[in-house]
């Protein structure tokens, strides 16, 4: 029994270089991959977000925005709402008095009236007009946005909905 004891050699022996090696790989791989999935939800957030620009600022910015396409803020002026057969024109307003001619194509919503603030997704006609063609009209109607931002949508009369 001496001699089986004296045969079996327990000398400790450094963990194979690979091991190590699989496990920094195994790290980077994973450092990449997170890094892929932020920069994937980033550039989806970016993209999904809506900006709009109110009348006064589209007024002002009017040249520079010439007829490319934008989301217009404003509100329904009152008596000035004319339904047509392929949609609706109406007059918009904004917090300091400045007024656009909007003709929209297509059927408004069911909440669509005046003294409400709307977003018209369109163009101006040329980079000097106050007329807006738009494609699309979209109702704001939470009073959690009004209360949020009291003097930029407001009716002309004072009146919020």
């Amino acid at each position: 029994m001496p001699d089986a004891e004296a045969s079996i050699d327990l000398t400790p022996v450094d963990a194979p270089p690979l091991k190590r090696r699989a496990r920094r790989r195994t790290i980077g791989v994973l450092v990449v991959l997170v890094l892929a999935v932020l920069a994937l939800l980033s550039q989806g957030l970016l993209h999904s977000l809506n900006y709009f620009e109110t009348i006064d600022q589209a007024m002002s910015a009017r040249a520079k925005l010439g007829t490319t396409t934008i989301r217009l803020e404003g509100v329904v002026k009152p008596h000035t709402i004319a339904r047509t057969s392929g949609g609706a024109s109406f007059w918009m307003t904004g917090g300091k008095g400045e007024e656009v001619f909007v003709s929209a194509h297509g059927s408004p919503p069911q909440l669509f009236q005046a003294n409400i603030p709307v977003v018209v997704v369109g163009h101006f006609t040329s980079s000097t007009s106050d007329r807006f063609y738009g494609t699309q009209i979209l109702v704001k109607h939470t009073a959690s946005y009004i209360a949020a931002h009291p003097k930029r949508v407001r009716a002309p009369n004072g009146t919020t909905r």
